[in-house]
C-alpha cells in the first residue's frame, strides 16, 4: 500500500470527506483519531499529515490539542479550520477570540502574492467557513497568503519546512477553489506524486492477496452487489480457479435478484459459483426478532455458518487430497469500518453485517481487498476489471437484505410486501431514467404499524411503506433526492393498486445525518 497520507479526526463531520478529497488528488489516505500519539502517527511512515476541522475551541478546558513534537519529525503538515488554530497555537502564532465568527459562505481575500496554495487563483473568492475563534498571528516564519473579514490569518504556509493551513473548509464543494488548495499542498509543498489510480489499486490488491492466500484456496459470499462482486473479481485475477463464490439465497432478496447472479456474473467473470438454498434457515433464526442490531448479528452469524458448511462440502467433493478453503472473501468497506466504531475511535452507529456481525469462533482467514475504498472508488475499480456497467453501476443493496428493511419481526409473508412493493419503486425508477441520478431508493415496510384506508369504497387496515430516495458519493454523508411529483405518483399508484397489503405510501426527506440511509 502507497505511504498514506493521514486525515488526524478532531471530531469534525468533514473528516471522512477530506480523506475522500485527498484520494481525489490521487493520493492514498486514512483517518486517524485525535487521541494516536506522535509516536503512534509517525510508526505509519505517513506521507503527510491533515489535521481536521472539530467543533472545540483551542481554549476550551477538554478541547484536543497537537503535541508540538508532531512538527519536529520532518513530516509535512497541513490544518483545516480547528486544525489550522491547533498548529498555530502549536507552533507559536496566537488565536483569539476576536467575536468575528464567520459561518457558511464567506469572501477570502488572497495576499498580492498568494504563496504556493493561492497563486494565481482570484484576489477575492467565496470559501466555506464555520469558526469562532481566529488566527490574528502567524507562527514565526510563516507566510500569510489570505484574510478574511473575521480571520486576520485565513492561510498561511511555511514552504520550506512543508506546512500550511487555512481556516476555512476546502474540502467541501462550497468552496468552488478548495480541491485545487489542497492538490497543491500535497502535491507542490508536501512533495507527494500523484500515483493513487485505479490501476494503482489494483495492482496493489492483486499482490496482496497473492500474498495472503498463497497457494490457499478461497470461498466468497456473493451477494450480486457491486462490493462483493468486485472483491470476487480482485480475487480471481488474483488466484485464478483457487477461488469459489457461493451465492446463498437467504430469502432476504429482491425480486429476480438470484437469476441475475446467477446470468450476468457468471457471464462476466466465468467465476466458479455454487448457489446454496437457505431461506428456511434464515427465516427460522429470524422468527420473533424485532431489534435492528440482533437482526444484523443473526443474518452475519448465519452467513458465516452457511460458508462453513458450503466450504466443508466443497473441500469434501475435492477429496483427501483437495487444499483447504481456508479464506473467506468480503467486499467490506472503507465506510462500513468506520460507522462499525472502527479505524476513526468514533462510536458504533450500527454493526455491519461484515464488520461487527462476524461471530468469535470463525473458521476463515478474511480476504477484504476493498476494506479501504469508497463506494465510488470501488466502482472504478470494478469497470478496470472489465466487469459490465450492470454489476457497476448497480444501486447499494446491504447484505443483510430486505431483512433490515422491515421495521418489526421479518416473515414470509412481510418479504413477500416488501418484495413486491420494492419491485415496482425500481422498475419506475428504471423507467424514468433516474437510476444514476439516485444513490439508491430503500423500500421500507413499517410491519408493525397500520393505518386506516379506503379501497374499493371499503374500509382497509393496511401497512404503509417508506420510499427513501436518496443521493450520495460515498455513503457517509447523504441527502433525499427531489425526485418528480409524477414519478412519485406513479410509484405511490402502483403499490397501493397492486400490492393489497399496502394502503399508504410516505417519503422519507431526512438527511444523513442525522439519519442513516437504511432504517435499520
Amino acid at each position: 500500500m502507497s505511504r498514506p497520507v493521514l486525515v488526524v479526526d478532531f471530531g469534525a463531520q468533514y473528516a471522512q470527506l477530506i480523506a475522500r478529497r485527498v484520494r481525489e488528488a490521487q493520493v492514498y489516505s486514512e483517518v486517524v483519531p485525535h487521541t494516536a500519539t506522535v509516536a503512534e502517527l509517525i510508526a505509519r511512515d505517513p506521507a503527510a499529515i491533515v489535521l481536521s476541522g472539530g467543533p472545540s475551541s483551542v481554549y476550551a478546558e477538554d478541547a484536543p490539542q497537537v503535541d508540538p513534537a508532531l512538527f519536529e519529525q520532518g513530516v509535512p503538515v497541513f490544518g483545516i479550520c480547528y486544525g489550522f488554530q491547533a498548529m498555530a497555537q502549536a507552533l507559536g502564532g496566537t488565536v483569539s477570540h476576536t467575536g468575528a465568527r464567520e459561518y457558511g459562505r464567506t469572501e477570502l481575500g488572497v495576499s498580492s502574492e498568494g504563496g504556493v496554495l493561492h497563486q494565481e487563483l482570484p484576489g477575492h473568492h467565496p470559501v466555506w467557513m464555520s469558526h469562532g475563534d481566529s488566527v490574528t498571528a502567524a507562527p514565526e516564519g510563516f507566510a500569510v497568503t489570505a484574510s478574511s473579514e473575521g480571520a486576520p490569518v485565513a492561510a498561511f504556509e511555511h514552504v520550506r519546512r512543508r506546512f500550511a493551513g487555512v481556516q476555512y473548509h476546502p474540502e467541501v464543494g462550497h468552496s468552488p477553489h478548495g480541491q485545487e488548495v489542497l492538490r497543491r499542498f500535497l502535491h507542490d509543498i508536501a512533495g507527494i506524486r500523484p500515483q493513487w489510480t485505479t490501476a494503482s489499486i489494483v495492482d496493489e490488491q492483486v499482490t496482496r492477496i497473492r500474498e495472503q492466500v498463497g497457494t490457499g484456496r478461497a470461498i466468497c459470499g456473493l451477494s450480486g452487489g457491486v462490493d462483493s462482486a468486485v472483491a470476487a473479481a480482485l480475487v480471481q485475477r488474483a488466484i485464478g480457479d483457487r477461488l469459489t463464490c457461493v451465492f446463498v439465497d437467504h430469502g432476504l432478496l429482491r425480486a429476480g435478484e438470484r437469476a441475475q447472479v446467477e446470468r450476468d456474473f457468471v457471464a462476466a467473470t466465468g467465476v466458479n459459483l455454487v448457489t446454496v438454498d437457505a431461506r428456511e434457515r434464515f427465516l427460522g433464526a429470524l422468527a420473533g426478532v424485532t431489534d435492528p442490531e440482533q437482526k444484523r448479528k443473526i443474518i452475519g452469524r448465519e452467513f458465516i455458518r452457511v460458508f462453513e458448511q458450503a466450504a466443508q462440502d466443497l473441500q469434501d467433493k475435492a477429496g483427501a487430497e483437495g487444499e483447504r478453503y481456508d479464506f473467506l472473501v468480503q467486499g467490506t468497506l472503507y465506510p462500513d469500518v468506520v460507522e462499525s466504531g472502527g479505524g476513526t475511535g468514533a462510536a458504533n452507529i450500527k454493526s455491519h453485517h461484515n464488520v461487527g456481525g462476524l461471530p468469535e469462533d470463525l473458521q476463515f482467514a478474511l480476504v477484504e481487498p476493498l476494506r479501504a475504498l469508497f463506494k465510488d472508488e470501488v466502482r472504478r475499480v470494478g469497470t478496470e476489471l472489465g466487469l459490465p456497467e450492470t454489476i457497476v453501476q448497480r444501486q447499494p443493496f446491504p447484505g443483510p437484505g430486505l431483512g433490515i428493511r422491515i421495521i418489526g419481526e421479518v416473515t414470509a409473508e412481510r418479504l413477500e410486501i416488501l418484495r413486491s412493493a420494492d419491485a415496482i419503486a425500481r422498475e419506475e425508477l428504471t423507467s424514468a431514467g433516474l437510476d444514476r441520478d439516485i444513490w439508491q431508493c430503500p423500500v421500507v415496510l413499517l410491519a408493525d404499524v397500520r393505518s386506516v384506508g379506503v379501497q374499493g369504497d371499503g374500509r382497509t387496515y393496511g401497512h404503509p411503506v417508506v420510499l427513501r430516495p436518496v443521493s450520495s458519493e460515498d455513503a457517509m454523508t447523504a441527502d433525499w433526492t427531489r425526485l418528480p411529483y409524477d414519478v412519485l405518483e406513479r410509484i405511490s399508484t402502483r403499490i397501493t393498486n397492486e400490492v393489497s397489503e399496502v394502503n399508504r405510501v410516505v417519503l422519507d426527506v431526512t438527511s444523513k445525518p442525522p439519519g442513516t440511509i437504511e432504517w435499520e
